[in-house]
């Protein structure tokens, strides 16, 4: 059975306050617009995943928010400490661990960790959105995946990149 990941990297926090620490930052203006049009093309592209780890980020926390506003509260949520500046490698354990009757999952975390992970799934995808991602993963940006092993079996190569969107693609119609 095909599986669906869908890793998304939190919206732009604001720098404004140098003193609130990092784990506190909240979105930015620009964030918060950000993420509002990635909800917009969710809503109208992707299915419900069945389950969304989210890093407990307060900027994390937040895109989350403003996407599940799209497609309200039918969605198992996990928000877990051991996502806040994981590794790839340690969001790979954290996804080998998911039961297989898991069949769609949006991981929602931070650079470096998602985009090191995506390079390393992905990595005989389609050459030009892998490349993609081998030059940034910006905030914001959303990779769906097909995963067509066990989430255990999980590992180098073992996912095609089937979608890179970038919010700057997006037009503004999230009004």
């Amino acid at each position: 059975m095909t599986k669906s990941l869908y890793v998304m990297r939190h919206a732009k926090s604001s720098w404004k306050d140098p003193n609130v620490p990092d784990y506190e930052r909240p979105l930015a203006r620009r964030g918060e617009k950000a993420a509002r049009r990635m909800a917009l093309l969710v809503a109208r592209s992707l299915p419900l995943p069945e389950l969304v780890l989210c890093s407990p980020a307060t900027r994390a926390v937040q895109t989350y928010q403003l996407i599940a506003e799209r497609f309200g509260n039918s969605v198992e949520v996990h928000t877990e400490d051991g996502l806040y500046g994981a590794s790839g490698t340690a969001l790979l354990m954290r996804l080998r661990a998911l039961p297989d009757e898991v069949g769609s999952v949006l991981l929602i975390g931070h650079n470096p960790g998602v985009q090191d992970l995506l390079i390393e799934l992905a990595s005989d995808s389609d050459p030009a959105r892998l490349d993609g991602v081998r030059a940034g993963f910006p905030t914001c940006s959303l990779a769906t995946l097909r995963v067509s092993s066990r989430w255990s079996e999980l590992g180098p190569s073992t996912a095609s990149l089937e979608d890179l969107v970038m919010p700057r693609t997006l037009s503004d119609q999230s009004r």
